[in-house]
Order: C-alpha cells, then sequence, then structure tokens
C-alpha cells in the first residue's frame, strides 16, 4: 500500500546559527514539538552554492541536509517557522512522494 507524502530537504551548513543555536538543533526540536513522523540529517562530503563552496575538510563549514517525510497537513503549517529560522542560509525543498 502507497501513502503519499511530503519529503521536505532543508540544505544548510552546520555553522549555520539563528539566536546563537545551530539551525539544524533548532530544527529537529521544532519538528519533535510538532509530531513529525521522522527525520534525517545527513553530512555532505562537498558542495557549493550561493555561499561558495563547503567541505568536511572543516568541520563548522560542513554542508547538511535534513530529510523530513511526513504528510502535507503535518509539514505545510511548520514552514512558515523553518524558513524564518533558515532565513536567507539556505535553501528549502519540497517532493511529493509515495511512502511504502
Amino acid at each position: 500500500m502507497r501513502t503519499k507524502m511530503i519529503s521536505l530537504i532543508i540544505r544548510i551548513k552546520r555553522n549555520d546559527k539563528f539566536e546563537g543555536k545551530r539551525l539544524h538543533e533548532l530544527i529537529i526540536s521544532l519538528l519533535l514539538q510538532n509530531n513529525i513522523s521522522g527525520c534525517t540529517v545527513w553530512s555532505g562530503v562537498d558542495g557549493f552554492g550561493k555561499r561558495k563552496r563547503s567541505t568536511s575538510t572543516s568541520e563548522d563549514n560542513m554542508p547538511l541536509v535534513i530529510e523530513v517525510i511526513d504528510e502535507k497537513l503535518n509539514i505545510e503549517p511548520l514552514l512558515p517557522e523553518i524558513k524564518r529560522i533558515i532565513g536567507g542560509n539556505g535553501v528549502i525543498t519540497i517532493h511529493e512522494v509515495n511512502a511504502i
């Protein structure tokens, strides 16, 4: 049986902060508080974007990808807060997925 869900992917750097706290920790806390089904934070080896190159050789500058899976009705209300926390520090993409 397939279930239509949303995959929210957030790309940031490990050293990105909001109000003195690391972004990935704030986002994880927000997701847990809102009973989101699942989330994984992935460490990147290498990458680049509007803020230049980021690599795993500089741990603070390491690229991170946060992947969130849940139903659209659970994720959509959190998007304004996630965008506020991330500000101009990252990119957010949303993809419809079929969970099995």
